[in-house]
């Protein structure tokens, strides 16, 4: 049987988060180097520029359009750090769940199961292509936007110590916000890509299940030892599923939350355009990146239901006809507990699901709905 390898898919997404002191090569943080490089990039990368977006709303909360464009931003920015700062505290937990996969019990047993999984780590790398490139793109359209509209005008709106009607004040604040700018944009999609790597995993592992469920044959002997390891598989799925659950749900509560109120606020400062101008152009990309954000959240969500859910149809599909009752036994029970599907949920509030997805795209225009009327009164 050939070789197969869980991580190199997903390579380049760990790579990254290596590059922006997400990932040590330990399972924790370590007093060394790596720790240190990390420390310091939160601190003036990610700490000193949301403290002065902070500080800002001090001096704009009267003035509702400059307090949205104010928040919305913030929003966002913290949620990142929020992610950001979870992912790290739990980058120990992470790890021991790759380490899983290599188990003999989680590895692909034949090439048919190797050619099962395969088109669905090719579909996440797919989707994570797609994704850095639209945010790349949104980047460059928010690093360079500013740019193009005249005057002082800064990538994010902050307060500085210092006038920026001077040179070279305003070129070093511009550059300084747009180094802090790609890095945490760039930390903030490679977690949830990271997070989207594991929701696969857990559907690659169906899949490996199901398979291994359809194909149960032979002796009594042999149908029940092949039973007894698909119930030990199926406990590892769900332990698996769990721990990635508990890691990701107050993130995922949180990101959903605060891409609503960013969804509606960037909504809101369109309708207050007047012509279309670089600025507007920005924020409809930055809806639909959001919406993209979301969007990947609930679909690779809802496909983890959707694997799991083939798992009690794959019982039936063993050649369970000429075992004894007692192994029968055996088999309705496994079916019993494979009836409720995998769900990945937000603290059990609501699932990871296309139909959340259509919900919380209708919260944002009530938001927003609630916004204008406020700002036409």
């Amino acid at each position: 049987m050939q070789k197969f390898d869980w991580t190199s898919t997903t390579a380049i997404n760990f790579l990254v988060l290596k590059a922006v002191g997400l990932w040590p090569e330990e399972e924790s943080y370590k007093p060394n180097l790596y720790t240190l490089y990390a420390t310091f990039s939160a601190i003036m990368l990610i700490a000193l520029p949301n403290f002065s977006q902070i500080i800002n709303i001090y001096y704009v909360y009267s003035d509702l359009t400059a307090l949205t464009a104010t928040c919305f931003i913030l929003t966002s920015n913290m949620l990142a750090v929020a992610k950001m700062c979870s992912f790290a505290r739990h980058v120990g937990d992470l790890k021991k769940l790759l380490k899983m996969l290599t188990s003999d019990q989680m590895k692909p047993k034949t090439n048919t199961q190797i050619k099962i999984i395969q088109p669905l780590m090719k579909r996440w790398k797919k989707s994570y292509i797609v994704y850095i490139c639209y945010v790349s793109f949104n980047m460059s359209l928010w690093v360079f936007g500013p740019l193009s509209s005249g005057g002082h005008q800064l990538i994010m709106p902050a307060w500085y110590p210092f006038t920026l009607e001077k040179s070279p004040n305003y070129e070093l604040a511009y550059i300084y916000q747009a180094l802090c700018f790609v890095y945490l944009t760039t930390a903030n999609i490679n977690v949830d890509t990271s997070t989207y790597a594991l929701f696969t995993y857990i559907c690659t592992q169906c899949e490996i299940l199901c398979d291994d469920l359809c194909n149960l044959k032979g002796s009594e002997e042999e149908f029940n030892r092949k039973l007894v390891n698909c119930v030990k598989h199926h406990e590892i799925i769900l332990s698996f599923a769990k721990k990635t659950n508990g890691l990701f749900s107050m993130v995922i509560l949180g990101q959903f939350a605060t891409s609503t109120m960013a969804l509606a606020l960037t909504m809101f400062q369109l309708s207050l355009v007047e012509s279309l101008d670089a600025a507007a152009i920005v924020s409809m990309f930055y809806i639909v990146g959001l919406a993209m954000q979301l969007f990947l959240y609930c679909w690779f969500g809802n496909e983890v239901e959707t694997k799991s859910s083939k798992i009690p149809y794959a019982i039936y599909s063993s050649q369970w006809l000429d075992i004894s009752v007692h192994v029968k036994r055996n088999l309705l029970i496994l079916n019993g507990r494979c009836q409720q599907p995998i769900k990945i949920t937000a603290i059990n509030l609501f699932d990871l699901s296309l139909k959340t997805f259509v919900t919380i795209l209708r919260s944002a225009w009530s938001y927003f709905a609630v916004l204008h009327s406020v700002n036409g009164q």
